[in-house]
């Protein structure tokens, strides 16, 4: 495809927004909190910034600056500052936050378990948002396969106009009918996807359900040829009911 000539800067806001849901079952409470642990460690901030450090990597972006905290009693959150190309020469500030570009990078978990039923879930909300040439739809792989979820969905927008040197206004510099273009086949085939895409507004919405379950997969210090069948069985429609209210965003009764 042609590069479109542009007067001066891409001001296109291009956003992309990444939900994902991990569920598990843990029987007691000790249980419980091992899996919080558990999840807390392996996504903490140092984690996360290793896995956007990569999404900018991907995208092209400059890294700016990098600002990151663990949480009491858990959670974590990592905001990444980013440029489509050096935005100054020297050493990077010392400051938590000093320069803000063109471009950010951010992640929040949020682990949490219901009080009664056993049923924990890991959510993590990642944005990725940028102007000018680089795009968040290029890291979209790399994200899903970072963090192999149960429940996506994902939003993306394209905000904003550019003007070509003719001076006539380009309110998308890219083809997309749908975020699913830019998923790759193997992943979607592991899938069921759902579309909500206002192509007028550039609005595209797309959530993913893993189709494949393995009762194992969902317990967490517990197998499953351990239990009788009468419970694997109330566990598979516990859990799978749940993933199904978040993908579909309501409760089922």
């Amino acid at each position: 495809m042609d590069k479109l000539r542009l007067h001066g800067f891409n001001n296109l806001t291009k956003s992309l927004s990444f939900n994902i849901y991990d569920i598990c079952y843990a029987r007691t409470q000790e249980q419980k909190q091992a899996y919080i642990a558990y999840i807390d460690e392996v996504f903490n901030a140092d984690r996360l910034t290793q896995i956007l450090t990569e999404v900018a990597d991907i995208i092209g972006a400059q890294v700016l600056n990098v600002a990151r905290q663990d949480y009491e009693p858990e959670g974590a959150s990592v905001t990444i500052l980013i440029a489509e190309e050096y935005a100054y020469e020297g050493p990077m500030p010392d400051t938590v936050v000093g320069h803000l570009d063109k471009s950010h990078i951010t992640v929040h978990t949020y682990p949490e378990f219901h009080p009664d039923h056993g049923i924990s879930t890991f959510r993590a909300d990642i944005d990725v948002s940028t102007c000018g040439l680089i795009s968040p739809l290029k890291a979209l792989d790399h994200l899903i396969r970072r963090f192999e979820s149960d429940v996506v969905t994902l939003d993306y927008r394209v905000r904003g106009f550019t003007r070509d040197v003719d001076g006539v206004k380009h309110f998308i510099d890219h083809e997309i009918n749908s975020i699913q273009d830019y998923i790759p086949d193997d992943i979607g085939e592991r899938y069921q996807m759902v579309d909500l895409n206002v192509l007028g507004e550039r609005i595209f919405h797309t959530k993913m359900r893993l189709t494949e379950f393995d009762l194992d997969d969902y317990l967490f210090a517990e197998n499953a040829a351990d239990l009788s069948a009468s419970e694997a069985e109330q566990l598979t429609d516990r859990i799978a009911g749940e993933i199904t209210e978040i993908f579909y965003g309501r409760n089922s009764d």
